[in-house]
């Protein structure tokens, strides 16, 4: 086994001296601590994992075809040939971690990056003869369950569609033909600049995520950057000038500037404004950051609370060679509040009765670990902020509560419980059984509900982990509705394990693993994995639920069920269930933004499983011309449902704004005007949501029938949720 690992290596090493002669960029290696990172990772892996498997060759081979899928998941660079090239590694990167010698995966990517640099230069040298477009060829969107090519005829040929495709999209959006090579010219420019500016570090990060979900989908490895971003996600704050930057043209452009921090309480800077130098002290002399990638010029800014970061300025609206401006800022603490907790009402009539409905939106179960470690009472928490805006609502007499948990991936399993225990009181949660089968029961502890009234839970594909905690066991109490999409299905636990600590190093290097340990189960004894929360009012799937989703993966845990908890239910809403989905049903029937969203969403499945678009210009005119008359359309109804039907749909600067907004201009986003990406964002931000809105008309229905229909509903009492004696 040695010997063969020997001559494996052996065979890279060549290979690796060939890349190296044809690309000038300098070939990458894995450093020393990686190596020991690699290893202790698979120690700990092997034996405390949930389900932990040894790393033996049938896990080799899964890391293999997963870090080649990181690699190039649509099958764009690689040939098959290169993979056979690589086909002898297949069964040896358990012996590779085992030995301590990454050089393997090195030398994978290294010969990714070369095919890389081949195929992007291939592309440019598209861009000077240009493309007929009255053949009528089709290019095919989604390559990840394709074979792997077989020729570099077959490669180019789907780099030449790939291209004509980019084309297209442009010319359709009426761009003229120079400045579609210019637009291409400098997107494969900006990709082939991201692809050589990998580091050693990053390659070390994707070949062990592709260990790491190995073992199942949600056991990750995070090396430095990547824990330092997981800590910042999970507090909402973090230390540094208080903007959102992006990368444009080989520049560090200020996005955003967040209100009240040093960026922008200094009046000096603006949303355009290019960062060219960082140095550390109002006298020090700025590292040019020109060309770095975003990353590296964000760590720079950030450091410790109260110091000072020098940035040099090029302002947005002057030239390349204009004069800079060098503009010291003191850093200090900075939340994040766009994915805090926030609070709105919606208040709408039925007939001649008004409604009145909190909406709590809320992004991510976050907790500031650190600062409640350290006894801080006023830590950042998820539960705390809704407990206030709860206190809110009530003094502005909303009838009923939403919370609005849409596309929140989880987070804190500690503030799942806390925030269930407002709506529940006292009384059991959810359930953990850890891999020796024990059972441990979370209790949420608030003595009593901080919000009694009637109460809905909107979720969907993108409601995950901790969202699904909350949502189930709001369920299974009868405390409140839930409506939606079905969940996304995760119901594992993980914890986050810091190699150094472990190694016992006293500088950090090592990275940490955010590994699963446990499996939650709801209090009625079911799981929310793979099935994950099923709403009592229903609305139609907008996801892809074969590619989005926890039943997507092939490596996740299976459906179980234990035992139920001790647990009260709080009440039972199932006879008001048919009552409120007939009115659902009837308004839907005569909604007509709720029916165009469900029109959208059939045209863009349908055109995703045909997976191919036309390359020609004539046919693809035809599609996008048939489109906006259905906009068209629907925006007439919408008029004559209102009284507007007098208003000339062609001058109406509604329609038109609406149909740009939707219409495919052919640009990345680090492509468009700045000012005018931010000002589309926020339209669509502001845009009707017609499922929040349903789903409030849900909860106003729910408010009258608690009414009327009192006697069939066993209401929350001050005993919700106690455990039974």
């Amino acid at each position: 086994m040695k010997n063969k690992l020997l001559w494996i290596l052996l065979s890279f090493i060549l290979a690796t001296q060939a890349v190296a002669l044809e690309s000038s960029s300098p070939l990458l290696a894995p450093m020393p601590q990686q190596a020991d990172a690699a290893n202790l990772s698979a120690q700990i892996l092997s034996h405390y994992h949930y389900k932990a498997m040894p790393l033996d060759d049938a896990l080799s081979a899964k890391i293999f075809d997963r870090y080649l899928k990181s690699l190039d998941p649509e099958k764009f660079f690689f040939l098959q040939s290169d993979i056979d090239k690589f086909s002898g590694a297949r069964t040896q990167l358990d012996d590779a971690i085992a030995h301590q010698d990454l050089n393997i995966p090195f030398a994978i990517f290294n010969l990714y990056e070369r095919r890389a640099v081949e195929r992007l230069a291939y592309a440019k040298s598209l861009l000077k003869q240009g493309f007929d477009f009255t053949q009528n060829e089709s290019y095919q969107i989604e390559r990840e369950k394709e074979p792997w090519l077989q020729s570099e005829d077959a490669i180019r040929d789907l780099w030449r569609k790939r291209v004509k495709n980019d084309w297209l999209r442009l010319k359709l959006a009426n761009k003229d033909d120079n400045a579609i090579r210019d637009t291409l010219n400098k997107r494969y420019d900006n990709a082939l600049a991201r692809i050589t500016k990998y580091k050693s570090e990053d390659v070390f990060q994707i070949f062990m995520d592709a260990y790491a979900t190995s073992t199942d989908p949600h056991t990750d490895y995070l090396g430095k950057r990547a824990s330092e971003d997981f800590d910042i996600s999970m507090s909402l704050s973090l230390v540094g000038i208080g903007a959102v930057l992006q990368e444009k043209d080989e520049y560090t452009t200020i996005r955003e500037l967040v209100p009240g921090g040093p960026a922008a309480q200094s009046g000096k800077l603006k949303v355009g404004d290019r960062i060219i130098g960082v140095g550390q002290g109002s006298n020090s002399t700025p590292t040019d950051v020109v060309g770095w990638r975003i990353d590296d010029v964000v760590r720079l800014i950030r450091g410790t609370k109260d110091s000072v970061v020098l940035l040099d300025i090029l302002p947005a609206d002057a030239s390349q060679d204009a004069q800079h401006k060098r503009i010291p800022l003191v850093r200090d603490k900075i939340t994040l509040d766009k994915q805090a907790a926030k609070k709105s009402i919606l208040e709408f009539k039925t007939g001649d009765i008004k409604h009145k409905v909190g909406v709590i939106t809320l992004p991510t179960f976050y907790q500031d670990f650190d600062a409640r470690v350290k006894g801080d009472k006023e830590f950042k928490s998820a539960t705390r902020d809704v407990a206030h805006l709860l206190d809110e609502l009530k003094k502005e007499k909303v009838e009923s509560v939403l919370i609005d948990l849409r596309n929140n991936g989880g987070g804190s399993l500690n503030e799942a419980v806390d925030l269930t225990s407002l709506f529940i009181g006292k009384g059991p949660v959810v359930q953990q059984r850890d891999s020796r089968g024990d059972i441990r029961v979370e209790l949420g502890k608030n003595p009593d509900p901080a919000w009694g009234g009637p109460l809905g839970v909107l979720i969907n594909r993108g409601s995950a982990s901790a969202s699904e905690i909350f949502a189930a066991a709001i369920q299974d109490y009868g405390r409140g509705l839930i409506i939606g999409e079905q969940s996304y299905g995760k119901g594992t636990v993980q914890t986050m394990i810091s190699l150094d600590q472990i190694a016992k190093n006293e500088k950090a290097g090592l990275g940490e693993l955010k590994m699963t340990i446990a499996q939650f189960f709801r209090v009625n004894g079911g799981t929310t994995q793979l099935r994950g929360v099923t709403p009592d009012i229903g609305f139609p799937d907008i996801s892809d639920t074969e590619s989005f989703g926890e039943s997507s993966f092939d490596n996740a845990l299976p459906w179980a069920q234990i035992k139920s908890a001790n647990y009260k239910p709080a009440g039972d809403l199932k006879d008001l269930v048919p009552m409120l989905q007939t009115r659902h049903d009837a308004r839907l029937a005569t909604d007509k933004d709720f029916q165009f969203m469900q029109e959208t969403m059939v045209e863009y499945k349908a055109q995703r499983k045909k997976n191919l678009v036309s390359l020609n210009e004539s046919t693809r005119r035809k599609e996008r011309e048939a489109e906006e008359e259905r906009i068209k359309l629907h925006e007439k109804n919408i008029k004559t449902d209102v009284g507007l039907q007098d208003i000339k749909l062609s001058n109406d600067d509604a329609v038109i704004e609406k149909i740009s907004s939707l219409r495919d201009d052919g640009l990345q986003a680090n492509e468009r005007n700045l000012n005018a990406d931010i000002a589309a964002e926020k339209a669509q931000k502001s845009a009707k949501d017609v499922l929040l809105n349903e789903a409030a008309h849900i909860l106003g229905d729910e408010a009258e029938l608690l009414k009327i229909k009192a006697p069939l509903v066993v209401r929350a009492t001050a005993d919700v949720g106690a455990r039974k004696d």
